[in-house]
């Protein structure tokens, strides 16, 4: 099962920016559809941003125009943050589901954003 480490959280204002990272413990590309989650308190958790194994991305509506996932292979999918807003607050996670071979998903620990001046 791959190993998520997430970092690059931080407290930044309106307005600001974000870069997060996910290093995974082994090749993840072309195998593996990864995604970035977010939990704000009180709210359940939602997909924030995904990139499949063949390359296709996807974005909550919320974000989308703001924030960009991308990997750099062979184990590291980026979430990169602008324009940022209070509403973006939350504990971000990345995820990672095996698509080809043999089904596995993963978890990260999570990674803490603060939107606020």
């Amino acid at each position: 099962q791959v190993q998520l480490v997430e970092s690059g959280g931080g407290l930044v204002p309106p307005g600001g920016s974000l870069r997060l990272s996910c290093v995974a413990s082994e090749n993840f590309a072309g195998y593996y559809d990864m995604a970035w989650y977010r939990r704000a308190p009180g709210k359940q958790r939602e997909r924030v941003a995904k990139i499949a194994f063949t390359g296709d991305t996807y974005y909550a509506d919320s974000v989308k125009g703001r924030f960009t996932i991308e990997v750099e292979a062979p184990k590291t999918v980026y979430l990169e943050m602008n324009d940022l807003k209070p509403e973006d607050t939350a504990v971000y996670y990345c995820f990672a589901a095996r698509a080809v071979g043999k089904a596995a998903t993963s978890w990260g620990q999570g990674t803490q954003v603060t939107v606020s001046s």
